[in-house]
C-alpha cells in the first residue's frame, strides 16, 4: 500500500484496476471512494457503459475520485482516447469529507500514471459531456 502525504493510504488494488483501464481498457472507468482512511474501488463500469452510466454512478452528495477513459473522433477523423482524472466534490456533501479529498487529492493522483486531463466538479453540469468533448480535444 502506498502511504500519501495526508496520512490517507491508496490500496494497491486502485493502481492495478488504472493499469487494466490504460492498457487493456477492460474498464471504461473506474469510481474510488476513501474508506477507513484509505482510496478504495468502490465501482468498475464496463467498455460498454456510457458516460451517462459513469455520471449514474457518481454519488448525489458524497465526494469521489474518478477516471473515465474518453473516446472522441478529432476534426482530422481520427479515433483518440483520453483519461479523465474527475474529483468529485457536491456542493451537498460534509464538509469534513470535501477537505479530506481536497487534502489528498494529488497525491493520489500521482499514483495514477498515465492522467491526461483532470476535472472538478461540484455539480452534474460542470462535467458534462460537452465539457469533457472541450477538454480533450
Amino acid at each position: 500500500m502506498a502511504n500519501a502525504v495526508s496520512g490517507m493510504a491508496v490500496h494497491d488494488d486502485c493502481k492495478l484496476k488504472f493499469v487494466e483501464l490504460k492498457a487493456k481498457r477492460i474498464y471504461r472507468f473506474i469510481i474510488f471512494k476513501i474508506e477507513d482512511q484509505q482510496v478504495v474501488v468502490e465501482k468498475l463500469g464496463s467498455p460498454e457503459e456510457t458516460y451517462d452510466d459513469f455520471q449514474n454512478s457518481l454519488p448525489a452528495n458524497e465526494c469521489r475520485y474518478a477516471v473515465f477513459d474518453f473516446d472522441f473522433i478529432t476534426d482530422e477523423n481520427c479515433q483518440k482516447s483520453k483519461i479523465f482524472f474527475i474529483a468529485w466534490s457536491p456542493d451537498t456533501s460534509r464538509v469534513r469529507s470535501k477537505m479530506v479529498y481536497a487534502s489528498s487529492k494529488d497525491r493520489f493522483k500521482r499514483e495514477l500514471d498515465g492522467i491526461q486531463v483532470e476535472l472538478q466538479a461540484t455539480d452534474p453540469s460542470e462535467m458534462s459531456l460537452d465539457i469533457v468533448k472541450a477538454r480533450a480535444i
